[in-house]
C-alpha cells in the first residue's frame, strides 16, 4: 500500500505547486504578480501558461572600431577601384540602353493611348482597358528605373582620360 501513497504522491505535488502559482501581470515590457503594483501601472492579466522570465545580459559599451584612431581601414589599390568603377558603368549603361529600348517599345505599343486592340479584346472592352493601364504603369516603371540607372551613373567618380587618348 505504500507504493500507492507515494505514487499518489508524486501526482498531487506538481498539480498543486501548478495550481498555487499567483497571477502573472504584464506591464508592458516588465512582469509582476503583485497586484497593487499591476493596478497602479495599469497592467494586463497573462492568462493561459506560465511565464518564464530569463534575465539579459547586456554587452558592455564599447566604442565604434569604425572611427577609433590608430585602427587602420583596409584601402582598395587605385588601379583596383579604377577597374570596379569602369565594370560598373559599363553594366549600368549597358542597363540604360536595354531600359530606353524597352520604353521605346512601350511607347510604340500604347499608341498615345490607343493601342490596337488584340483578339479578345474587340469583344470585351474591360480586357482593353486593363491592357492600357498595364501598358501605361510599365512604361512609368521604366521611366522610373531609367532615373535612376542615369542617377547611380551621375554618382561614379568622373573618369580620369585613358591613354588610349578617348
Amino acid at each position: 500500500m505504500k507504493f500507492g501513497f507515494s505514487l499518489l504522491f508524486l501526482i498531487a505535488v506538481p498539480a498543486t505547486s501548478a495550481l498555487a502559482q499567483d497571477r502573472i501581470y504584464r506591464c508592458g515590457n516588465e512582469y509582476t504578480n503583485t497586484v497593487s503594483e499591476a493596478q497602479a501601472k495599469n497592467c494586463k492579466l497573462v492568462s493561459g501558461g506560465n511565464v518564464t522570465i530569463v534575465p539579459g545580459v547586456r554587452p558592455p559599451n564599447r566604442p565604434s572600431t569604425a572611427n577609433s584612431p590608430g585602427q587602420s581601414q583596409p584601402k582598395v589599390d587605385t588601379a583596383e577601384q579604377r577597374a570596379k568603377d569602369s565594370d560598373t558603368k559599363m553594366i549600368l549603361e549597358s542597363e540604360l540602353k536595354k531600359a530606353e529600348a524597352r520604353q521605346v517599345e512601350l511607347i510604340k505599343e500604347y499608341n498615345g493611348g490607343v493601342p490596337e486592340k488584340l483578339g479578345p479584346e474587340t469583344r470585351n472592352n474591360q480586357k482593353y482597358l486593363d491592357r492600357i493601364a498595364e501598358l501605361k504603369a510599365n512604361m512609368a516603371r521604366n521611366d522610373s528605373d531609367i532615373a535612376g540607372i542615369r542617377r547611380e551613373l551621375g554618382r561614379l567618380p568622373a573618369a580620369a582620360p585613358s591613354a588610349s587618348g578617348r
